[in-house]
Order: C-alpha cells, then sequence, then structure tokens
C-alpha cells in the first residue's frame, strides 16, 4: 500500500542518505536502515506482500496508552515530568499515569525484580551506558468506529483473540496480539484519552531529578519497533488499524499512525532469499518526541545542565568532497533531534517534529537505488 506523502519522499536533494536511529552502538555505526543505500537489491525487496488479512476500514483516531514496565517506575514517571512537561494523572503505588500532553497517556508500572532483570538485556536502549530497566511493553489506540460486538467480531473474523477490557463505565476495549506477540489494545474514546481533558491535581510521592525544562511535548515523532517480520507486522497495522505507508526501505517502514503519530516498523524482510525468521528482539527500543519550543543549542545545552546525555541524530550523512561520509549538522538537517537516558536506562529521543514537519524524518532518509537515482 502506497501513501500519497510517499511522493513527497523523491523530491528532496540529491545527496545519499543513511538513518542513523535504533542501535545501542557507538555514534559512528548508527545507522540501521541497512537498506538505504542497496535499494533494489534481492535483500532489500521492497515488492508489496499479501494482505495478512483484508482492511477493516478503522481508522485510529487517537493514542489512548503507551505502557511503560520500570524498575523504578515512580522514579522515571518524575523524570518525564520534569523534563517533558508531563502531568501526573494517578499513582496508586503500583503505577502512575501521566497525560503525555493532550494527544497521549503514558502508564509506568512497578515491574517484578525478577522481569526487570530479565528484559534489561532485551531492550537495547542504553546507547553504551547501563543496561535499560525499563521496556514498552503494550501500546493502544482509540478508533474511530466503535461497536463492541461488532469489532469483537471483526477480530476474530481475522483470526485474532480479543480479550475485553471494560471499566464499566463506558470505557470498553480489546486486547490482541500483533504477529510478533506484542500487546496492542483497540478502545473507544472513554478511558484515558477523555480523561486527558479534565484537568489533573494529582501530586507523585517522590521528588522531581531536577528543575523543570519547560517543555511540552507535542507529537508522537516515532516509535522505533523492531519486528520479525517488518513487511507481515506493517501489513497488520496497516489493514486493521489504517496505518499508511510513507515509504518501504527494503529493511523497514515508516507508518502514519492516522493523525496521531508516526512509527517505524524494522526487522526481517520475508523477501530476502536469505531471510531466517528469528524469535528474538522484539521490542520498541525507542521513542521519539517531539518537543516545543525547540531551540536547537538550547535544548542541548538544557539536558547538559541537568547532567543528561545530548547525543546528535540528524538521520542522516551527505558525502564530503573527498568521498567521506559526514553526518549532516544538526542546525541545517531536515531532521534534528538528540538522544538521551532516562533514570532506568531507557533511549529517549527528543526531536523538533511536531504535527505540521511530521515527515521530516521521512525526506531526510528517503531511500536510493543501487543505481543512484531517487526512488
Amino acid at each position: 500500500m502506497r501513501h500519497p506523502l510517499a511522493n513527497l519522499l523523491r523530491s528532496f536533494g540529491s545527496a545519499l542518505v543513511v538513518i542513523l536511529v535504533g542501535a545501542s552502538v557507538a555514534p559512528s555505526a548508527l545507522a540501521q536502515g541497512r537498506c538505504m543505500l542497496t535499494l533494489g537489491a534481492p535483500a532489500c525487496n521492497t515488492a508489496d506482500i499479501t494482505p495478512v488479512f483484508a482492511p477493516t476500514g478503522w481508522k485510529t483516531i487517537a493514542v489512548e496508552q503507551i505502557t511503560f514496565q520500570a524498575a523504578d517506575y515512580q522514579k522515571e514517571a518524575a523524570f518525564y515530568i520534569a523534563l517533558m512537561g508531563w502531568t501526573l494523572r494517578s499513582d496508586d503505588g503500583k503505577q502512575a499515569v501521566l497525560d503525555t500532553g493532550t494527544w497521549g497517556s503514558a502508564i509506568f508500572k512497578k515491574a517484578p525484580a525478577t522481569a526487570a532483570a530479565a528484559e534489561a538485556p532485551m531492550a537495547g536502549s542504553g546507547r553504551g551506558n547501563a543496561p535499560s530497566r525499563v521496556s514498552v511493553t503494550s501500546f493502544g489506540f482509540v478508533i474511530d468506529k466503535w461497536n463492541a460486538a461488532m469489532v469483537e467480531a471483526e477480530l476474530k473474523k481475522r483470526g485474532l483473540a480479543p480479550v475485553a477490557d471494560n471499566d464499566g463505565k463506558g470505557f470498553e476495549s480489546f486486547h490482541v496480539k500483533d504477529p510478533d506477540g506484542f500487546d496492542l489494545q483497540i478502545s473507544n474514546g472513554n478511558g484515558l484519552s477523555k480523561s486527558r481533558k479534565i484537568a489533573s491535581t494529582a501530586k507523585l510521592a517522590v521528588a522531581a531529578p531536577f528543575e523543570s525544562t519547560g517543555w511540552k511535548t507535542v507529537w508522537l515523532d516515532h516509535f522505533s519497533f523492531s519486528v520479525t517480520n517488518y513487511k507481515e507486522t506493517a501489513s497488520f497495522y496497516s489493514n486493521l488499524l489504517g496505518w499508511t505507508s510513507t515509504y518501504d526501505e527494503g529493511s523497514q517502514n515508516e507508518l502514519l499512525i492516522g493523525d496521531v503519530g508516526n512509527i517505524i516498523i524494522r526487522g526481517g524482510n520475508p523477501l530476502d532469499p536469505n531471510y531466517r525468521k528469528g524469535t528474538n528482539g522484539v521490542r520498541i527500543d525507542h521513542i521519539s518526541f517531539g518537543i516545543a519550543p525547540w531551540d536547537t543549542d538550547g535544548v542541548k545545552a538544557e539536558l547538559e545542565k541537568r547532567g543528561l546525555r545530548a547525543q546528535i541524530d540528524t538521520s542522516s550523512k551527505h558525502q564530503a568532497p573527498d568521498g567521506t561520509w559526514v553526518a549532516d549538522d544538526i542546525h541545517t538537517a531536515q531532521f534534528k533531534s538528540y538522544h538521551t537516558q532516562t533514570p532506568n536506562g531507557y533511549n529517549l529521543q527528543i526531536s523538533y517534529v511536531t504535527h505540521d514537519n511530521r515527515l521530516a524524518l521521512s525526506n531526510a532518509v528517503k531511500p536510493r537505488k543501487t543505481d543512484g537515482k531517487d526512488r
């Protein structure tokens, strides 16, 4: 499935670019879109696969929740409140619910010590620092056409096993598993998305880790979602929730989550002659949030003033006259962001992306064919 916005990707400059997001490695080796420079090669086949099932016709209209499981969930929550301007909605001693803004909610759950230890190696979000003790275990979205009986029937028709999760007060939802078993919640608009419209007076029991930045999180720039078969997973979400593709690079596909945000689905390509489906590494290894106000040098200064890393990520490089590859300068790059690390070791990306320039990353990393021509 091609989205019309994909045509925009052909209109930007002629410099070769590579994607630089996701891996927990040295800054000089951050490229992850392995087909960026070899588009059209057998291992980077961008042909469509047979859809996993028929489209539902549903559209995603809101984020219901992003659920994190953290060794110290309160410390994690306090960090996002102070750094990203999130607002506490509740904390019952086992989990804290935060409004990320008017557009979304985050749930920080206390992880059992054994679970936190088991997930540390797979979280892959430390970027060379301490192992992560936090992971994203679920996300949920509100759809436009809600009738619980009909939604349940459509899910079952597609071979899914919906599990109801209702509050008895008007909120209704179903949990299903995606192709890799990741937890997806599909809901009506009467849960957290509704509560965000009401001011909260809740207070966290732990102190803020530092002075507030004054930033506001204004956009879900992207999830970085590593899966075993990216084409299958992209087809699943596109046909189930109406997400649309900006580009298929051969090892990843960036999708628009309706008018809510973006997601980059990365992983093995079933059309690669050497593809072998694995079972490890399925995770959201980082999330990028767009903030306002944005000042390129100011954001870096505020991070460092609080003792935080400010690792530049423009997601693109250009070829210098001597033939070497040089990272695009963050002041002039199409995509501007920094990576830092949360108290529990999660890789948090902070960018300048908003709803109005949501294609900044897609444009920066447009794939190139092996003959050097634009798509």
